[in-house]
């Protein structure tokens, strides 16, 4: 070897912690371009490493998938979306505009919605998971702060008909980012407008389902 060969740097060697959230990063590219069919053995070999390695930070791919969800969805969730929801301060349409600004910011990419479709698809958990996330921490919560701005009785929990109409509006945002990620369809480029729209259309009809 002569004097002037550069010498490769080597390698960092990454703690379990690091090395752990290196193996959920790369789960995450995978179940995005994979879907949840493939074995541990492929999954392991996209994270080039070996299946009983893989199976001493994960014991099996359950728990595997419990973090890709920690990871994807959970940790999305922004604590002052809470406060948000309910700051009676503010009219619910204001607050519904800012929140759903930024929900779709933090959703609308096609690595979270590959995820989300692939597990719906496969009977994965993630799926279900977060659409009882959705049901009580967004749909219900919205209910509330509409019985309560409204003045009707806050403690009458809504309707199978009002949280139909909410999955309805939730599910119309919902799908302008599906068209746009995934199909790569034209949309409307005005994101507000269009959540503006959708909330405008909800808060004025789910009145209708409750004198009904």
């Amino acid at each position: 070897m002569s004097d002037t060969t550069p010498i490769k740097p080597r390698k960092k060697r990454l703690s379990s912690t690091e090395r752990r959230a290196d193996f959920i990063s790369k789960a995450i590219e995978f179940f995005a371009e994979e879907g949840f069919e493939s074995s541990t053995r492929d999954l392991a070999r996209h994270l080039g490493v070996t299946q009983p390695l893989l199976y001493r930070y994960f014991p099996s791919k359950g728990d595997l998938i419990k973090e890709v969800y920690q990871t994807v969805y959970l940790n999305r969730w922004r604590d002052d979306w809470d406060i948000l929801l309910c700051d009676r301060s503010r009219p619910l349409s204001d607050r519904l505009q800012e929140f759903y600004e930024a929900y779709t910011d933090a959703i609308f990419n096609r690595e979270w919605m590959r995820i989300f479709l692939f597990s719906g698809l496969k009977g994965v958990e993630i799926n279900r998971w977060y659409v009882g996330l959705v049901k009580e921490r967004i749909l219900t919560r919205i209910l509330v702060e509409y019985q309560h701005e409204n003045g009707l009785d806050d403690d009458t929990p809504p309707s199978d008909e009002e949280l139909e109409f909410a999955w309805v509006m939730h599910g119309g945002i919902f799908y302008y980012g599906i068209r746009k990620h995934i199909y790569e369809s034209p949309v409307l480029e005005d994101k507000s407008r269009m959540i503006a729209d959708a909330l405008n259309v909800f808060l004025n009809g789910v009145g209708d389902i409750k004198k009904n």
